[in-house]
């Protein structure tokens, strides 16, 4: 995780107002950073905030290689098979920086074949000065974030890891100029025209849903020939976390109890064990009083003998750090504001009290698997695939967005293997009649893939899906409750209409207000509120659907 930042064609050079919208992202790389001025392109101007994760700080950005001196990368990401490449393709590379393999993979293949090539997550900004072009591309489930400013009426294009550090640039750029998220799974290129203004040449979109990996597999087909189908997917989740182990930092994990995290947990515990990290896993658990999470994820760091860490907050936190979430959010959608509050302020902790750097969850598995309980409601089997692909597709807007911003708040970076691409691939290509929810029971597939591995105790294994206000929450006062009394004390009881969605309850109207103080104007972040499908209800809250049933034994839904 780092910050990316840059402008093209721009007039006036590294001025103030740049260097206050490249000082808005500072938290996602407190290491290191460079903001730099090409005198070849007077109008281009590149910054990097650096978090070092692999290469201490000899893989510092902008990068440029003594091979291809007019080429020039800034990137956010991890790619997990750049060293496949100097094997495929014999690169000799400069650094230890696995980012390095992508201006190689230019050089021989071109943008197309490079991005489609790239095994891992990222948002790239590739600029060759010698035929005059700009390249931006994301990864395929927008696991790394990243923004443009568009002003074609100025021949202005801009770019950042997040949207605050555009928002100066936009109150300056002409009215019809654009501010939103690159979407993932596309690229698109630029050419530099003799004026320093930009011209689009063209965009592509490169990835859908579930489609096959167009690189080399991490786990070829061989390997997997032998396996039935439930040996298939534990197998090829234990290789998603295997190949996201790469890292020179300390890593963790996010545990709620629940049988995402309990999952991604146990494997990398597992694997830090086979591959003789020196030091024991981490775990975080985040709780009010005695939420029913805290006793689930104790259960399971015991189990697996992990360095535990329990963090209860209260009232007073969510008082204290409600506007700071939504303003590292950049939305104002309600499900993900709320379930941004408890992973916020783990994220906080984290940061102040361990040195814990790289965090593993849970993210991507109820889209993936048909986790939400309302995908007991789908009138078929391919209705429920259809609304898998269209949550991934989206989850960039939604949970994806709520654990970049969250961790990447506190300068932590987070992986995800539940969205690794041949995983991904994999699940989404068994017959959808088997990934729906079986007897009422939700990821039913994948529970019973681990079933007879001891990873995990049974309890954990098969426990029961929960809205994520009651696993979090004492059980004796949702988070739910809490959130809408101190908003209550806070907004006056007054309707105000904006552009795009509207706000219907007093929660929505106060998470708008607080959004539009930073973000005036930009209702694109946030296209509409998250709700779930098949079911007649008026709060995204699982809570307030029929099958919904909490226990103490329930599954959290926010990692």
């Amino acid at each position: 995780m780092c910050g990316i930042w840059g402008t093209f064609g721009v007039d006036g050079g590294l001025s103030a107002t740049c260097n206050k919208c490249f000082g808005q992202i500072e938290h996602r790389g407190p290491d290191a950073w460079r903001i730099e001025q090409d005198a070849r392109e007077p109008k281009a101007i590149l910054g990097f905030r650096r978090l070092a994760i692999v290469d201490g700080l000899h893989g510092m950005q902008p990068m440029r290689l003594h091979a291809f001196p007019r080429s020039t990368l800034i990137c956010n990401g991890e790619i997990y098979n750049c060293k496949r490449f100097q094997e495929q393709y014999q690169f000799s590379y400069e650094t230890n920086c696995d980012v390095e393999a992508i201006i190689h993979l230019y050089h021989k293949f071109g943008i197309a074949d490079t991005i489609k090539q790239l095994d891992g997550v990222f948002a790239i900004c590739l600029v060759d000065g010698k035929n005059k072009k700009v390249y931006f591309a994301r990864d395929p489930y927008g696991v790394r974030p990243l923004f443009k400013l568009q002003d074609d009426e100025n021949g202005v294009v801009a770019i950042c890891s997040e949207g605050k550090g555009l928002m100066g640039l936009k109150l300056k750029a002409s009215k019809s100029a654009t501010l939103a998220q690159f979407p993932p799974g596309h690229f698109e290129q630029w050419s530099i025209l003799e004026n320093g203004k930009m011209k689009l040449d063209y965009a592509e979109k490169y990835f859908t849903p579930g489609m096959p990996p167009r690189f080399v597999p991490f786990v070829s087909e061989d390997v997997l020939a032998s396996m039935d189908l439930k040996q298939k997917t534990a197998y090829l989740l234990e290789a998603a976390c295997r190949k996201r182990l790469m890292s020179d930092r300390r890593i963790g994990c996010l545990l709620s109890g629940g049988l995402d995290s309990s999952l991604i947990t146990a494997l990398v515990v597992k694997l830090a064990k086979e591959e003789n990290i020196p030091y024991k896993i981490q775990t975080f658990a985040i709780g009010m009083g005695d939420s029913p999470d805290l006793v689930a994820a104790r259960k399971v760091a015991d189990h697996l003998h992990t360095e535990h860490h329990e963090i209860r907050f209260d009232e007073n936190d969510i008082q204290e750090e409600l506007d700071n979430v939504i303003y590292h959010l950049e939305s104002f959608d309600i499900t993900t504001i709320r379930a941004s509050l408890p992973m916020f302020l783990l994220a906080k902790y984290i940061k102040k009290n361990t040195n814990t750097t790289v965090i593993f969850s849970g993210e991507g598995a109820d889209e993936l698997a048909q986790g939400y309980i309302y995908f007991r409601d789908a009138p078929s089997a391919t209705a429920g695939h259809d609304e898998s692909i269209r949550l991934l597709s989206d989850i960039y807007l939604y949970d994806g967005l709520r654990a970049d911003r969250t961790t990447s708040a506190f300068s932590l970076e987070l992986r995800v293997p539940f969205l690794d691409i041949q995983f991904t691939n994999h699940y989404l290509s068994v017959d959808p009649k088997l990934r729906q929810p079986q007897d009422g029971v939700e990821k039913h597939l994948l529970r019973s893939s681990f079933d007879n591995s001891e990873l995990l105790p049974s309890s954990i294994l098969w426990r029961h899906k929960e809205a994520f206000s009651d696993g979090v929450a004492s059980v004796k006062k949702s988070l739910f409750t809490t959130i809408s009394e101190i908003i209550s004390e806070r907004l006056k009881d007054e309707d105000k209409d904006y552009e795009g969605l509207q706000p219907t309850t007093k929660e929505s109207r106060y998470y708008r207000y607080i959004f539009e103080k930073s973000f005036p104007g930009q209702h694109c972040f946030t296209p509409y509120y998250w709700m779930p499908k098949w079911v007649q209800v008026s709060d995204p809250s699982a809570r307030f659907i029929k099958h919904y049933a909490a226990s103490s034994t329930s599954d959290s839904k926010f990692y």
